[in-house]
């Protein structure tokens, strides 16, 4: 079986700036937001995100990185700032693929250990195969796969994409 490129690097980019508009949009009256990327591609998505948000508003983003077991999501959460620095501020959590909703389930429990101003969710494919009833607030496309058929995005320098195998 090959892989299909399902978005490109210029489609990926037009995808992050939008989303980066719909978050400045629903955050405009807010002074700072946690953007919670999960580890690895969840993160990198937060980063570029966060770079757009920079240029398009003056708001203070703080970057978080989520690492989350997705074999064993019963295990800790480990998060690179401190619950003191989340606590009732504004998080956007972010991942690269809505599959199951497993991640991002245990990572919306987590965060809402303590208390929250304004949460939401973001997720650059989603993938319409929930287990969990859980949504992303902004994604870049919904993807209407087969539940054998994987998405994987690759971000690298000036080449990111998304395939699906």
């Amino acid at each position: 079986m090959g892989q299909n490129i399902i978005l490109n690097h210029l489609e990926i980019e037009h995808k992050i700036r939008r989303i980066a508009y719909q978050i400045y949009e629903t955050f405009v009256d807010e002074g700072e937001i946690v953007l919670a990327g999960i580890a690895n591609n969840g993160y990198f998505l937060a980063e570029k995100i966060a770079v757009v948000l920079k240029d398009i508003s003056d708001i203070n983003i703080v970057l978080c990185e989520v690492k989350i077991d997705k074999q064993n999501p019963f295990n800790p959460i480990a998060t690179s700032i401190t619950k003191e620095e989340y606590h009732d501020k504004n998080l956007v959590l972010v991942d690269d693929v809505l599959n199951s909703g497993t991640t991002l389930v245990y990572g919306v429990k987590h965060f809402l250990e303590v208390p929250i101003k304004k949460f939401k969710t973001v997720v650059l494919i989603d993938r319409n195969h929930k287990r969990f009833p859980v949504k992303a607030d902004f994604k870049g496309i919904s993807l209407s796969t087969s539940s054998k058929e994987h998405v994987h995005v690759v971000f690298e320098e000036n080449n990111n994409y998304a395939y699906l195998v």
